[in-house]
């Protein structure tokens, strides 16, 4: 990979972009200017891990591609994660892409202004997934509004919409006209039970139907991000979409934080889950690298995790559950989506700071390759589990704690 040049020398320009590290995109970025060639790859391989042995591909994409990232500044990466050659079955590559982007307008405009620039700033990355040939693409929770849950005023259910509103109709076609399966993660609203408000990914299909719906299983009530004034958990347990492409799930946001919820979606089937966040850095960045690396390893499947870039500052100051004095933004929305596979590689993260696309190409084989290889099914203890999880749930559980006879013997 070639190094990027210093930013902070770069054209004699001394500012650091706001979001950066230390003036760089991403920690790869930074170890990449920073380390020498052999040191690096070293580090490269302990960090993102290495697919069949080797350290993922770069996938060259078109010039077009490129210089409309490079024009309109958005970061666009691609790897491929290949599978072992099998004798019985052909390889199942499919492309997915993930798209994370800041608010294209200020909180202060008219919400149909900031909803009319969002779409035309994401359906420029959407082109550019499109012809560079993705076959399933992922928003970041909520891209259609500025993430204003935590404000905890209600006139922001205004960029409410039913599944087969606004959003969905705009991304209806980019769907059909790309042969793409797209999620789209919104702010539903549902007419026909009284307006409720949830917060769902509409799954769309390669032909531009609505294939499905999944509502937001856990619901954060952390510091700022205590949503339940605006949704309350979901009620469609853990659907797996069979799609052209294959078969995928949608763990939204707070889920990530739940071993059991992205058990689930691997039970079901899933071959793909996709992890549409929006999370800021002071609250869980150590925890991002970790948890849907994990999930992928544990339920030998592909993890795509998005999470949205940029400060988005609101008009009226609000408060948190932790203490802090009222102020008007949650913090720094850190990006830094990636894509995760079953035998523990992922990719390099988009920006910190910029809009971007990532593109991966996997081959889905690489799924049951590693369900064979480490017997994770096979040698789960799921009576035990499911034991355990029936006694706790009763008014009278008692944790099993075997205590040492002579913790508490008095001395004699």
């Amino acid at each position: 990979m070639e190094k990027p040049q210093d930013p902070e020398k770069e054209n004699g320009d001394t500012s650091i972009p706001d979001g950066s590290i230390c003036g760089y995109d991403s920690l790869h970025t930074l170890l990449s200017a920073n380390l020498k060639p052999h040191i690096f790859q070293e580090v490269s391989r302990l960090l993102l891990g290495l697919n069949c042995g080797k350290a993922l591909k770069l996938i060259d994409l078109s010039k077009s591609a490129k210089a409309i990232s490079s024009e309109h500044d958005f970061d666009l990466q691609a790897f491929s994660f290949e599978a072992d050659k099998e004798l019985l079955r052909e390889p199942r590559v499919v492309r997915v892409g993930l798209i994370q982007n800041s608010v294209a307008l200020p909180t202060t405009a008219h919400f149909l202004d900031q909803k009319r620039a969002i779409f035309q700033k994401v359906k420029l990355i959407i082109d550019t997934a499109g012809t560079s040939g993705v076959n399933i693409l992922c928003l970041q929770e909520a891209w259609m509004m500025p993430f204003a849950f935590c404000t905890r005023e209600k006139r922001w259910c205004e960029f409410a919409e039913p599944i087969n509103g606004e959003s969905t109709q705009f991304l209806q076609e980019l769907a059909q006209k790309y042969n793409m399966v797209i999620i789209n993660p919104i702010l539903e609203r549902d007419v026909n039970h009284g307006n409720t408000i949830w917060n769902t990914a509409v799954i769309i299909g390669n032909n531009g139907n609505i294939i499905g719906k999944h509502r937001k299983n856990h619901i954060p009530r952390v510091g700022d991000f205590n949503e339940s004034t605006y949704y309350m958990e979901g009620d469609t347990g853990h659907p797996v979409f069979e799609t052209a492409y294959g078969k995928i799930a949608v763990n939204i946001c707070y889920g990530r934080h739940h071993p059991l919820n992205w058990l689930a979606f691997g039970l079901n089937g899933a071959e793909i889950v996709f992890n549409p966040s929006a999370t800021v850095g002071e609250l869980s960045e150590p925890m991002w690298p970790i948890e849907a690396r994990n999930a992928a390893i544990a339920n030998s499947y592909f993890v795509g995790s998005i999470n949205r870039v940029g400060t988005e500052t609101f008009p009226n100051a609000f408060t948190s559950g932790d203490g802090k004095p009222q102020h008007n933004d949650f913090g720094h929305f850190y990006g830094s989506s990636h894509f995760s596979a079953p035998d523990a590689s992922c990719t390099p993260s988009l920006s910190r700071y910029k809009d971007g696309l990532m593109i991966a190409d996997m081959d889905l084989n690489l799924c049951r390759q590693l369900k064979d290889k480490w017997g994770f099914r096979m040698t789960a203890r799921y009576e035990l589990y499911a034991e355990m999880l029936a006694k706790y749930l009763k008014p009278d559980f008692e944790p099993q704690v075997i205590s040492d006879p002579l913790l508490h013997k008095k001395a004699s």
